[in-house]
């Protein structure tokens, strides 16, 4: 690819995701929402946090669809989609198999951390090259969400309690900052 045909792929790509700016706005607020409803989910208890975690998923999930359909030809649309994949398809099955317990569940949040990761650097890299200058803030969520793993992993089972609705809080309130730093630069840039 020459330096030329290179800058206007990337000046497509930047009008692309300048033009669909709202779409993140939006998403990254109501991560943002559903973030500190997951800080609170642990006081209500026992199959309820199952069950609420489920609904968290699945609905970032679904708008996570929806978003990355919208910005279909953005850089990174298979990692987004795998993301939003993988949310409802953990939603889905919180809701369906609500007495997982706590163990069970908790395992089930360290992969979907460790695979959200890994989906969210990659997205990041591939921004990076589409997209310098934003691309940042997603390699932080992505590293964000290993250090969660790890910090899950590494305290069991003294995590079980406590960990799951903080640390579940804590990706998606960082997700959505994330996506509406993201959002508000792209609207910074337009003309």
């Amino acid at each position: 690819m020459t330096s030329q045909s290179f800058d206007a792929a990337r000046d497509m790509v930047a009008r692309m995701v300048r033009d669909n700016w709202k779409w993140s706005l939006v998403e990254g607020i109501l991560l943002v929402i559903l973030g500190l409803l997951a800080v609170a989910a642990p006081v209500i208890g026992g199959l309820t946090v199952t069950l609420v975690f489920g609904w968290l998923f699945l609905i970032s999930g679904i708008f996570g669809l929806f978003s990355t359909f919208a910005m279909r030809g953005a850089p990174g649309f298979w990692w987004s989609l795998l993301s939003a994949v993988l949310g409802i398809v953990v939603g889905a099955w919180l809701l369906v198999q609500p007495g997982l317990g706590l163990v069970s569940l908790t395992y089930l949040l360290i992969a979907f951390f460790i695979i959200e990761g890994v989906a969210t650097v990659m997205f990041a890299l591939d921004h990076r090259r589409a997209l310098p200058g934003r691309w940042g803030w997603m390699l932080l969520s992505g590293l964000v969400d290993l250090f969660l793993a790890g910090v899950i992993l590494a305290g069991l089972p003294g995590t079980l309690e406590w960990a799951l609705g903080l640390i579940v809080g804590i990706d998606l309130v960082f997700g959505g900052a994330t996506m509406i730093g993201m959002a508000l630069a792209a609207h910074a840039e337009m003309p």
